[in-house]
């Protein structure tokens, strides 16, 4: 399957203070064409152009622009809205009476897609905004890569997994590009495999498989519609292994064996690279042992004391 490279150890260089991009002054430089298309684009959609400029850190230019409200949706692939941080967000608006806070937007197909403020986005909408402002990007591509440096809210697990396996399939028709290409914008290898599993089973416990996908499911060198038909079958695997993983759960339960961190203890024990030093493994050769292992397990072996040892992992998702 090849091999997870080693990745080379950077130091940041330092900057000197004030050394770096536009001063005030540049940042109101002659705009290139594609601001000027994009202007016009933003008035024949309904919006209102407030202002353009180029951002200080790279000179990219940017538009300021309202838009309606109703012309702007979040990127298809990223992850859902959290209900509880979209109210608090609603409380934080109506106690200032305010919104201060643009979103980031690129134009798509004569709408805009927001990869940074969807959350904003809906507490404006369940407040009954018309408008919002926004800080239009003319490049669509870099919806992807601020998608995958979004701060808005931290992701989990099962949130940045869905998020990256919805971005490869919208990636997926760049038939040229491989999945490794997308390094930046699918951020770990792993997720895209966890994502496979989570949409089979929300409940499922990534945390507890996520210590031998980092080592043994690199990105493939393989286009990506090509290499999501291979990740299927690896997440089929893996619920399949999942499935004996919980029913040993279960019967160290019935065992009288407690603790969170149950389906991690299990998944470490049948983990056959656990103690390895090799640099690269054949993801279908370590899950097929893990299948084997998980099905040989005998739970009348454990004692409490062996779980009890073994806590401190991350906790079985579906116990919280």
């Amino acid at each position: 399957m090849g091999s997870v490279p080693k990745k080379p150890a950077r130091r940041r260089k330092k900057a000197a203070p004030g050394s770096v991009g536009l001063a005030p002054l540049e940042t109101r430089a002659q705009l290139d064409p594609g601001v000027r298309q994009l202007t016009e684009e933003v008035e024949a959609d309904g919006g209102a152009v407030l202002g353009a400029y180029a951002e200080p850190f790279g000179g990219k230019s940017v538009v300021l622009a309202a838009l309606p409200i109703s012309s702007v949706d979040p990127t298809p692939f990223q992850r859902d809205p959290s209900d509880a941080h979209v109210k608090r967000l609603m409380t934080v608006i109506e106690k200032i009476g305010r919104f201060l806070d643009p979103i980031i937007a690129v134009r798509q197909d004569g709408r805009y897609w927001t990869p940074n403020g969807n959350h904003r986005l809906q507490a404006l909408r369940k407040l009954g905004a018309r408008t919002v402002i926004a800080l239009v990007v003319p490049e669509t591509d870099v919806a992807f890569k601020i998608l995958a440096l979004n701060t808005e809210k931290a992701h989990n697990l099962r949130e940045k997994s869905i998020e990256a396996i919805r971005m490869a399939r919208a990636l997926a028709p760049q038939r040229d590009r491989k999945e490794g290409d997308f390094a930046f914008e699918l951020e770990s290898p792993w997720f895209l495999t966890l994502g496979l599993c989570y949409e089979k089973r929300p409940r499922f416990n990534g945390s507890a498989y996520q210590p031998v996908l980092r080592r043994a499911d690199p990105f493939l060198d393989l286009p990506l519609a090509r290499s999501l038909v291979v990740r299927e079958k690896h997440a089929a695997r893996l619920l399949e292994i999942d499935d004996t993983v919980t029913d040993i759960a279960s019967r160290l339960k019935e065992r009288g064996l407690t603790s969170p961190y149950l389906k991690s203890f299990v998944v470490a024990r049948i983990n056959p690279i656990r103690f390895s030093k090799a640099e690269s493994f054949d993801l279908d050769e370590v899950l097929g042992k893990m299948l084997a292992a998980a099905r040989k397990f005998n739970v009348e072996k454990v004692r409490q004391q062996d779980v009890a040892r073994a806590g401190g992992g991350p906790p079985d998702e579906d116990s919280v």
